[in-house]
């Protein structure tokens, strides 16, 4: 099953598996309308291969990621419409999106998505202020604090206090988690999250105290180390466009010169932002001595 008859199409590498042939037939239809090379190959477990050059595997995993946010968007079926194709996402199909959506992200990348929502939803089910104690960075820091209840260090990450808050962090977490996981395995993606939120929870207490929470510094680190990872070893496949970084770091600007409508850590996400990019090099050093 082809969508083009390229003299190199065996040379295509895999980009992503898709359960349902009109989700996988429209994104192969639009990477070819921006001028990507793009084939759909059926699978022994009836699922349907995308597959790119090499060289576009980058661009192609940006666009796919925008792509699974909103695969209604009008631009995907124009592409379809104008290779005289009509693509029909159906009610059957949302079942399928879900499977998609799970399917992209691992499992620590599921269960932190998940620890996040549940927590968030127990909150505003009446539980706020006793989660919010429960998860609190040490109201006074101490070793005995530190030996007797560890789960702080990282525990204001779990932390949401607004639907915009949480909708925000946990998105992106499974965006670039999901793609870290998938990419270098559970353990990168667990040290990523220990190391940002410490880091990240420590700095912010630091400078402004207990009251805070929520999951942005370690998103930042994962921006860090997406784009550093991807600059220092890009045939890894794992990479963040230019535009989106640009915004996150405009975003990390309007915080720290107090334009945005809402409290923010600005210290997390600094140190959450550097903490990624560091370890992002010494991965690539550590994997490129191995």
């Amino acid at each position: 099953m082809l969508n083009d008859s390229d003299e190199n199409i065996e040379s295509l590498q895999p980009l992503v598996q898709i359960k349902d042939h009109s989700i996988a037939l429209l994104f192969s239809n639009y990477l070819l309308s921006i001028g990507i090379q793009s084939q759909l190959r059926d699978t022994p477990e009836q699922e349907y291969l995308i597959c790119c050059p090499q060289e576009s595997i980058p661009q192609a995993k940006a666009e796919f990621e925008a792509f699974i946010m909103q695969p209604h968007a009008s631009k995907y079926q124009q592409a379809a419409w104008d290779r005289n194709e009509t693509v029909t996402i159906n009610t059957g199909d949302f079942a399928t999106f879900k499977a998609s959506f799970l399917a992209h992200a691992g499992v620590v990348t599921l269960v932190v998505f998940a620890l996040c929502w549940l927590v968030f939803l127990g909150s505003e089910l009446g539980w706020k202020q006793q989660l919010f104690n429960s998860l609190q960075f040490y109201p006074k820091l101490s070793i005995d604090a530190l030996l007797s209840d560890p789960i702080r260090l990282i525990g204001p990450a779990f932390f949401h206090f607004s639907w915009l808050h949480i909708v925000f962090n946990t998105m992106w977490w499974w965006q670039l988690g999901g793609n870290i996981e998938k990419t270098l395995g559970k353990g990168a993606l667990i040290n990523l999250l220990l190391i940002s939120a410490i880091v990240s929870n420590l700095g912010q207490y630091l400078v402004s105290g207990a009251n805070f929470g929520g999951l942005s510094g370690v998103v930042y680190a994962l921006v860090g180390f997406v784009w550093w990872f991807g600059y220092l070893a890009p045939e890894r496949g794992l990479s963040l466009s230019k535009p989106l970084v640009g915004f996150l770091l405009f975003w990390l600007v309007l915080g720290f010169v107090d334009l945005l409508p809402v409290n923010v850590a600005n210290t997390a996400h600094l140190l959450g932002l550097l903490s990624g990019c560091f370890l992002a090099v010494f991965t690539v050093k550590l994997q490129k001595k191995l």
